[in-house]
């Protein structure tokens, strides 16, 4: 069950407010998680921005969801995981590859070592060292992809956090 209510753009009220109008006008629905955030103009403001900028990551789609998916399985975020399942498939990433993501790896080896690189970010970013750097270099990763990796995980902790701490699931996105 929900923690924190839902607002609307008639429910909110300063930035938070306009920020919904916005959205709603240019989306329609509104999900459960934004019209959450509306609480914190502040929170919800910077997710829409980090979400537009990682938009223009450099790292290939298919590569950022299996991402997502390998951190939202140790964070804990069912809506969010389920979200990124689900925008894998619909991109063309097949089952077993879904599978290896959730298992925080792929079948591919420069792919499993981007989302390798993605879990230290999010558990342990001491532990990574320079020739892992070079080893995603010679994968064929530029400066900017390997950057955007920690973009990637942010937005990531940022959702699935929020997502926890509102107590927002799958079952109650499906309502709204």
């Amino acid at each position: 069950m929900p923690r924190l209510t839902r607002l609307t753009p008639d429910t909110a009220v300063g930035a938070s407010r306009d920020l919904l109008a916005d959205l709603s006008s240019r989306h329609g629905r509104l999900g459960d998680m934004v019209s959450t955030m509306a609480h914190s103009p502040a929170v919800l403001g910077g997710y829409l921005q980090l979400s537009r900028a990682m938009g223009r990551a450099k790292l290939h789609r298919g590569t950022s969801e299996r991402i997502s998916i390998a951190i939202q399985v140790q964070q804990g975020c069912g809506l969010c995981l389920d979200a990124h399942v689900g925008a894998a498939r619909a991109i063309g990433v097949d089952e077993e590859e879904i599978e290896r993501a959730h298992a925080g790896t792929s079948a591919d080896p420069a792919i499993a070592a981007i989302i390798t690189l993605a879990l230290q970010v999010y558990r342990e970013p001491t532990s990574i060292t320079d020739e892992q750097v070079i080893a995603l270099r010679d994968h064929g990763y530029s400066d900017r992809a390997i950057a955007d990796v920690v973009g990637v995980v942010a937005l990531n902790i940022l959702t699935g956090a929020f997502n926890l701490l509102a107590g927002l699931t799958p079952e109650s996105d499906a309502g709204a």
